[in-house]
């Protein structure tokens, strides 16, 4: 007689058989541990790859592609428009934090927008009334890096364009804009592209190319630099959506105010949200998820934070394009000592992307990150990206002044969300932290405020950690991604074997820019 099948038994583990590391991970599990950065290290593998040839092409979420890993943190310390903008020209992507209003937050997302973009739907106008030191005290104010700009009149019809050069020259601040004004204006009609653009703006030297519809209305305008730009193809690192702007994304909360905030960053054309929670696997969280991806399905949603892999499936099921992984990781993060929950980033990592397999949701792993090796680590546990709130902090395009102390030092603030002076100066750190209504001397702060090193720009700080992640693939013979996490294994190693992985046994030891 044939045997039949035998009925499987529920409680024997499914072995991860896709990934060499699925032996080691299963034995911690057997006995109970769960790992952080400082508890493992990467075996070596043979190798016929250079570190720069190593590709890091990387995925947010199902729909927001990346040249690099690498995401800055939502946070009032780290991510605003600049940051947002140097990290999508470095390759990856800024996530602009919320405790900004969601006007003052929707116009950061369009200042990122608007900073490459060859055609500009809704172009910033002047009026020509205003006069020149006026206008250039409002672009100060708003921090643009541009000085061209079509002038309306009283009725807001285009009745001219300024440029740089107008204002260059003009020596009197007192005069009127349309006294500087260029009158004459070369324009074009909807629908024309950006090589017929081009062809316009060089033909004709101008800096600005109106575009109008049949109504004679403005429809936005082509600016010469993005246009050659794009038209000479001098930028393949810059992370660019399909229209030709840099990618930019933004935190959300819960609730009928996150909805609200929600659909201004539509508007402002944000590339992808994340729904920015401590505790990502609650009803508020998923009842956001659903709202937006009914409402904005065209607008990728990653959603946060977790630790357990049965919360990363929740979050999928309910329409999550990317989930956010990590609590209470983080250097200024105090959730795991408050409250007493969490998981060793290491293995949360690894658990979620396990429980995600085949699903085409991403994951990012947020929080932890001390060194470049600890990248590649996530990396191989089964991150697709990693988060950096204090590796970027410090740096030019952080926001906050850089602080001059006695000693000569110069630094900047760097605090977590869920400190207490982030909660007291900001209601959208209370709801992260689920204390919205709670008075300002009752507050439960997750989170603790410090100082950090000023560190100059923050490509340098990027250049650091891509050289120490791609010779952490060459070690493990990896070519990308994909590559790493499925042929990396792990070693668990002791406090011992952690001492001896750092400098030791020195007195004077010279400070190195990775270390």
């Amino acid at each position: 007689m044939p045997q039949l099948p035998q009925k499987e038994n529920p409680k024997r583990k499914v072995k991860d058989t896709q990934r060499n590391c699925y032996g080691f991970f299963d034995k911690m599990a057997e006995s109970g541990l769960a790992l952080g950065y400082n508890d493992v290290r990467l075996k070596t593998n043979y190798s016929s790859i250079l570190p720069k040839d190593a590709d890091l092409a990387a995925q947010f979420s199902r729909n927001v592609s990346l040249n690099m890993p690498i995401i800055s943190a939502p946070m009032d310390t780290v991510t605003e428009a600049e940051m947002a903008i140097a990290m999508a020209q470095l390759g990856g992507l800024g996530i602009i934090h919320k405790n900004l209003s969601p006007e003052n937050q929707a116009s950061a997302v369009r200042k990122v927008k608007h900073k490459l973009n060859a055609f500009i739907p809704d172009p910033i106008c002047i009026h020509a009334s205003q006069t020149v030191k006026e206008v250039l005290e409002f672009v100060k104010m708003k921090k643009y890096t541009f000085l061209s700009f079509p002038v309306l009149d009283n009725s807001d019809n285009v009745v001219g364009i300024v440029s740089s050069s107008d204002f260059k020259f003009c020596m009197d601040g007192t005069k009127k804009i349309s006294d500087i004004m260029a009158k004459k204006m070369i324009s074009a009609p909807i629908g024309t592209d950006i090589s017929a653009a081009y062809k316009t703006m060089m033909t004709n030297r101008i800096k600005i190319l109106p575009v109008f519809n049949r109504q004679k209305k403005l429809t936005g305008i082509f600016t010469l630099a993005d246009v050659k730009r794009i038209v000479a193809g001098l930028s393949p690192d810059y992370n660019l959506a399909p229209d030709g702007t840099l990618r930019v994304g933004a935190a959300i909360g819960v609730g009928e105010q996150a909805k609200q905030r929600m659909e201004l960053l539509a508007n402002a054309k944000t590339d992808v949200v994340v729904i920015d929670t401590a505790h990502g696997d609650s009803a508020g969280v998923i009842d956001m998820v659903k709202h937006c991806k009914r409402h904005h399905p065209n607008i990728d949603v990653v959603a946060g934070n977790i630790s357990e892999p049965e919360s990363a499936k929740r979050l999928t099921e309910a329409g999550a394009d990317g989930i956010k992984v990590g609590q209470g990781p983080g250097s200024i993060c105090t959730t795991r000592i408050i409250a007493g929950v969490g998981c060793p980033q290491v293995t949360a990592v690894y658990n979620c992307s396990k429980a995600l397999r085949g699903s085409g949701v991403p994951v990012c792993a947020d929080g932890g990150i001390e060194y470049s090796g600890d990248i590649t680590i996530a990396l191989a546990a089964g991150a697709n990206t990693v988060m950096l709130g204090k590796l970027l902090a410090g740096t030019t395009e952080s926001p906050g002044e850089v602080i001059f102390r006695q000693d000569k030092k110069q630094v900047k603030v760097y605090r977590g969300m869920g400190s207490l002076g982030a909660m007291r100066d900001n209601k959208a750190s209370r709801e992260r932290y689920g204390q919205a209504s709670s008075p300002e001397d009752k507050l439960i702060p997750e989170g603790i405020e410090s100082e950090i090193d000023f560190k100059g720009d923050v490509s340098n700080i990027v250049h650091q950690l891509l050289g120490g992640l791609r010779s952490g693939m060459g070690y493990c013979g990896a070519k990308n991604i994909a590559d790493l996490q499925k042929t990396a294994d792990f070693r668990r190693i002791t406090l011992a074997g952690l001492k001896e992985s750092h400098p030791h046994g020195l007195d004077q030891v010279k400070k190195a820019p990775n270390y």
